[in-house]
């Protein structure tokens, strides 16, 4: 019986083309080293020209002949996204995109047009990139949710906080919106009988730069509790696993396999009812258009 997926189980990826949102920092960057180590094509879809060419360099050193781009993506701005979009089509076709950015409990913010920050770019970002892309990806579209997903609600009377704003509970919220996309995201393309395939995944409970809202004791004690979680690199393995693993089918979601689906190698992870809600997916696909102004068309 296996014992899970880590990095060690990525093949080679030599002529395929992966596309990483967020791919600077933390589990993206972790995603995009390796991925290039194996010898794909990784395109570094970031907001910050200049943290994705650190990022770059980063992975040169380790693998000097890796073959690597950058793509400018801003998901808080739905306008550039559709730029973003427009530049990705006009290019090669890619295999796999890897939607992994995301923003965790910040003050509260809006995004460009409005939207309250997190389910903004978590969701709605994604969303939008997705539905303007997906007719240009052959092979799988991994879209990252969180533990956090458990205790999710959509409220749709809402969905911009303008009554209220707990920066928690719309995590929670968007990491929902996460995997409501990723399954009927499955479904329609299965429907419409394109061979693309979308997986979720989610990293456990890892020490990345999302940490960085966290509040001061408990960022405080982070150091403490750092054999207890994953590292980013080990955070990255379910993303990996979506991304490349030989047995993953569609509709699949994946995380770590330890207690709690905290830390460990990754396997199949546990979705909760609400997030395979079929009727509540159709519902919040149809606002999502709504809201952004994308028709995916599947």
């Amino acid at each position: 019986m296996s014992k899970g997926f880590t990095a060690d189980d990525v093949s080679a990826q030599t002529g395929r083309t992966f596309l990483v949102t967020g791919a600077d920092a933390g589990i993206g960057f972790e995603t995009s080293r390796v991925l290039a180590a194996r010898g794909a094509h990784v395109v570094l879809a970031c907001r910050d020209a200049d943290r994705a060419e650190a990022a770059m360099s980063r992975i040169l050193v380790e693998t000097p002949n890796a073959e690597l781009s950058f793509q400018p993506l801003d998901l808080a701005d739905l306008d550039q996204v559709r730029e973003a979009t427009k530049a990705v089509r006009a290019g090669p076709r890619i295999d796999v995109l890897v939607n992994n950015a995301g923003v965790m409990i910040p003050p509260k913010t809006l995004t460009k047009q409005g939207y309250e920050l997190q389910f903004g770019v978590n969701h709605l970002g994604t969303f939008a990139f997705t539905g303007l892309v997906h007719g240009h990806v052959d092979d799988r579209i991994v879209i990252t949710a969180s533990l956090a997903h458990k205790g999710g609600q959509i409220d749709f009377s809402d969905l911009s906080a303008a009554r209220s704003y707990q920066k928690y509970p719309r995590y929670q919220m968007s990491k929902l919106a996460n995997l409501l996309h990723m399954f009927e995201l499955d479904r329609r393309l299965g429907a419409a009988g394109r061979a693309t395939q979308a997986i979720g995944c989610h990293p456990g409970v890892a020490i990345t730069e999302l940490t960085r809202h966290l509040p001061f004791p408990l960022r405080g004690m982070t150091p403490l509790a750092t054999p207890f979680f994953n590292s980013a690199a080990q955070g990255a393995w379910p993303t990996l696993q979506a991304a490349t693993g030989a047995h993953v089918q569609g509709g699949d979601y994946l995380g770590p396999q330890g207690l709690g689906e905290v830390s460990g190698r990754s396997g199949p992870a546990r979705a909760t009812r609400t997030a395979r809600d079929s009727k509540l997916a159709r519902e919040l696909w149809e606002r999502s258009v709504e809201l952004t102004g994308v028709d995916p068309g599947i």
